[in-house]
C-alpha cells in the first residue's frame, strides 16, 4: 500500500488593522510570542515606520506571524522593537519553515523588494523551542553580517557574586537605600536621559508619556523599580517581563547612586525576587557600531551580576525563487541517496 502527502499551499497575507484580533490571538498562544509584538504594544509608534508585518497561511489556517517594517527597497524585522522574527505555533516544522522563506522570496520579488534584514527571537525568549527560522536561513543562503552580545544570567544556577560587588551592596544597605516599584517615569525619564546625555550624547527610545501608555496597557509585563535615599531617586531598572525571563529595558543611576552602590543593591533585589519564578535575567546588549565596538565597562557591570553571553544575529537575505534551497534540498537528497546506497552495498 502506498502512502500519499498531501500537499498544502502556504501564502502570505500583509498585515491590517481587520487583522489585529487575530494577530494579537496567534502571538498569545504561539510558541514563542511576545507581549511586544502584540498590535498594542506595536502599534504605539506606528508613525514612526512603514508597517508592512506579514501573516503566512497554510491553505486558510494561520501558520506564522512575521513583524516586518519597509524602508525603501528594504524588508527589516521590525526596527521599533528590539528583535522579530517567525511567530509560529506548535504545528510549524522545519519543512514548513523551508517554505515559508522560499515563498516570502518569492513575496518580495513579486513587490520589488530587494532583501531582507532579519533578526531572529533569541532562544532564550522562546516558551518551546522555535528555531526553525534559523535553519531555513542557512539553507536559502541567508548572510550573518552583524552579532551582539547580550548578558545574561541563569536563575537557576547563578554565579556567586564578586567581593566589589558584594561591598557596594553592603554600603547601600548601610546609607539606608530603599527598594520599591514605581509609577513616576517622568522622573525616571530625566534622570536616563540624563545619564545617557551625559555618557553617551543620546536619549532614551521612549518618552515618559509612552512608557505610562504601554505600562497602562500592559501592567504585568512592563514594570518600574527605584532605589531611593530620602525620597530622592539614585537608581532605576525598566523591566519588561516575560513568561519566563525578566528583560532590564532600561538601567540607570545617577552620581551619588553610583558611588554608594544604590543600582547594586537594586539590581541584587531583582534577580533575587525573580529567582524561582522566572529562568533568565536578561541585560541587553553591551555593544555598539553594529556589533563591531565592544563597551567593555558596560559588559563588565552586567559580568559582575553573573550575566554571561548570549548573541542576538542579523541576517540578510535576497529576494528571489528559493534557488538556494532548491538547490541545497536536492544536494541532501543526493547525499541521502548515496550513503543509502553504500549501506545496501555493505549488507550485500
Amino acid at each position: 500500500m502506498k502512502f500519499y502527502k498531501e500537499q498544502r499551499v502556504i501564502h502570505i497575507r500583509q498585515y491590517c488593522k481587520d487583522s489585529k484580533t487575530l494577530w494579537n490571538d496567534f502571538n498569545a498562544s504561539a510558541k514563542n510570542g511576545l507581549f511586544m509584538f502584540d498590535r498594542n504594544y506595536m502599534d504605539y509608534h506606528s508613525d514612526r515606520f512603514k508597517d508592512h508585518s506579514l501573516l503566512f497561511y497554510e491553505d486558510e489556517k494561520l501558520l506564522a506571524l512575521l513583524p516586518l517594517n519597509l524602508k525603501d527597497d528594504v524588508l527589516y524585522s521590525h526596527q521599533g522593537l528590539t528583535f522579530g522574527g517567525f511567530i509560529t505555533s506548535t504545528t510549524m516544522k522545519q519543512e514548513k519553515m523551508c517554505e515559508c522563506f522560499r515563498i516570502l522570496r518569492e513575496y518580495m520579488s513579486a513587490h520589488h523588494i530587494a532583501r531582507l534584514i532579519y533578526k531572529p527571537i533569541p532562544y532564550i525568549y522562546h516558551k518551546l523551542p522555535a528555531q526553525e527560522d534559523l535553519y531555513a536561513l542557512f539553507t536559502h543562503n541567508a548572510h550573518l553580517y552583524r552579532v551582539d552580545c547580550s548578558s545574561t544570567i541563569a536563575l537557576n544556577d547563578r554565579i556567586a557574586l564578586p567581593k566589589g560587588r558584594k561591598a557596594q551592596i553592603s554600603r547601600a544597605k548601610r546609607e539606608n537605600v530603599q527598594i520599591e516599584s514605581s509609577h513616576n517615569f517622568s522622573h525616571f525619564i530625566t534622570l536616563l536621559n540624563s545619564v545617557l546625555s551625559s555618557r553617551h550624547h543620546t536619549k532614551a527610545v521612549h518618552s515618559a508619556q509612552e512608557l505610562e501608555l504601554l505600562s497602562a496597557r500592559f501592567p504585568e509585563s512592563i514594570q518600574l523599580f527605584i532605589a531611593q535615599k530620602s525620597g530622592e531617586m539614585l537608581a532605576a531598572a525598566l523591566l519588561f517581563v516575560y513568561e519566563n525571563l525578566i528583560h532590564t529595558q532600561y538601567l540607570a543611576t545617577n552620581e551619588q547612586g553610583r558611588e554608594i552602590g544604590a543600582l547594586d543593591l537594586l539590581l541584587k533585589t531583582l534577580i533575587e525576587s525573580y529567582a524561582t519564578s522566572k529562568t533568565y535575567f536578561d541585560f541587553g546588549i553591551s555593544t555598539e557600531n553594529n556589533g563591531w565596538i565592544l563597551n567593555q565597562g558596560l559588559i563588565a557591570q552586567k559580568e559582575g551580576f553573573g550575566g554571561r553571553t548570549i548573541v542576538h544575529s542579523f541576517y540578510e537575505l535576497a529576494a528571489g525563487g528559493g534557488e538556494y534551497y532548491v538547490i541545497f534540498s536536492s544536494f541532501l537528497l543526493f547525499v541521502a541517496l548515496a550513503y543509502r546506497m553504500s549501506k545496501r552495498g555493505l549488507d550485500d
